[in-house]
């Protein structure tokens, strides 16, 4: 199933002249893992990108100091497959979503399309070739994401689960207060990356994969959700983050709605998105105004923005959760 975000005010006479299409083998993809004393499923993840169905990729790692075997382990598949197809960079050591914004504005990376990839995950064989096949046919000028569900395992490789199934469109007004795909699940093109590259290096982001929803969906762009899962995510003690699957993780996700930490992310999205302001389309710039006004309002007045608005989650636990957060002015 897949469910797509066109961009709002343009017709098919206003389109540029599209270069003509590369076959899909063509395609060069940028593959952009972040690592962090990954060495005990490190292997397994390398192993399923060597296994793609797609192989024209490059692998570009940002490490963010390491001090197990991740390193080595990283260098003998250099040496193993080829030093031109992995390339080794420093993080910069302030959290996960800093490190891979790193990988996103370095400008000696570029390809046809950009994917996201955790040290711990294993991709199925056919991850990168169904990404590409979404959004290779699109105009090339527009942003355009693809990311999916997963199938969730634990350390031993046993199936425990699926991250959540969302059927609601994946749109601005809900990427403003919900991330609905993991970044492991990703693929962008380039028209997707450099909206991301004009986001300050000074601005804190509470997310990449959010990061990259909201950006696109504010400025029309497509983002196609996938329900089937393109990859095995491991749960595990490690984890940064959560596949947020269970009735408990889920309850511990709306806590935050609703006890003012959400507040906080707000804000931050907030901020990065003045970066984009420009290129919002017009109905994405009301809907943002309204949410804006809204959080600095009094009740009644909070209310009726929020309503005109037109934010929603995907769920209706997330929905009513989302509803009280407004009452107690915590989003």
């Amino acid at each position: 199933m897949e469910q797509q975000t066109p961009r709002t005010g343009q017709t098919g006479s206003d389109l540029p002249v599209e270069a003509p299409m590369k076959s899909l083998s063509q395609c060069k993809v940028a593959i952009l893992m972040c690592t962090y004393n990954g060495q005990a499923y490190l292997k397994e993840q390398i192993d399923s990108l060597i296994a793609q169905t797609h192989q024209n990729w490059t692998l570009y790692i940002s490490d963010d100091g390491s001090t197990d075997g991740t390193l080595a382990l990283l260098k003998n598949y250099q040496e193993l497959i080829d030093s031109q197809r992995i390339h080794l960079f420093s993080g910069p050591r302030a959290g996960f979503a800093e490190n891979f914004m790193s990988l996103v504005r370095n400008s000696n990376i570029r390809a046809d399309f950009y994917a996201f990839s955790d040290q711990d995950d294993i991709w199925f064989d056919n991850k990168l070739y169904r990404s590409i096949r979404h959004l290779e046919k699109l105009p090339s000028h527009l942003p355009a994401l693809y990311c999916s569900r997963t199938r969730l395992i634990d350390e031993d490789r046993k199936i425990t689960g699926f991250s959540p199934a969302f059927t609601k469109p994946p749109e601005f007004q809900n990427a403003l207060i919900q991330s609905i795909a993991g970044a492991n699940t990703m693929l962008l093109n380039n028209a997707a990356r450099d909206l991301l590259r004009k986001v300050p290096d000074t601005t804190t982001i509470v997310a990449h994969d959010w990061l990259s929803y909201l950006l696109i969906t504010a400025c029309g762009g497509h983002v196609i959700y996938d329900l089937k899962p393109t990859l095995d995510y491991r749960q595990h003690s490690a984890n940064v983050i959560g596949a947020n699957s269970g009735l408990m993780e889920r309850l511990s996700r709306v806590g935050k709605l609703i006890d003012g930490r959400f507040r906080s992310w707000s804000d931050y999205n907030l901020q990065t998105l003045e970066a984009v302001k420009n290129e919002l389309t017009s109905a994405n710039s009301q809907t943002l105004q309204n949410f804006r006004q809204g959080r600095l309002s009094p009740f009644i007045q909070r209310l009726r923005l929020m309503k005109r608005s037109g934010i929603y989650r995907q769920s209706v636990l997330g929905n009513i959760s989302l509803i009280i957060a407004i009452f107690l002015n915590k989003i």
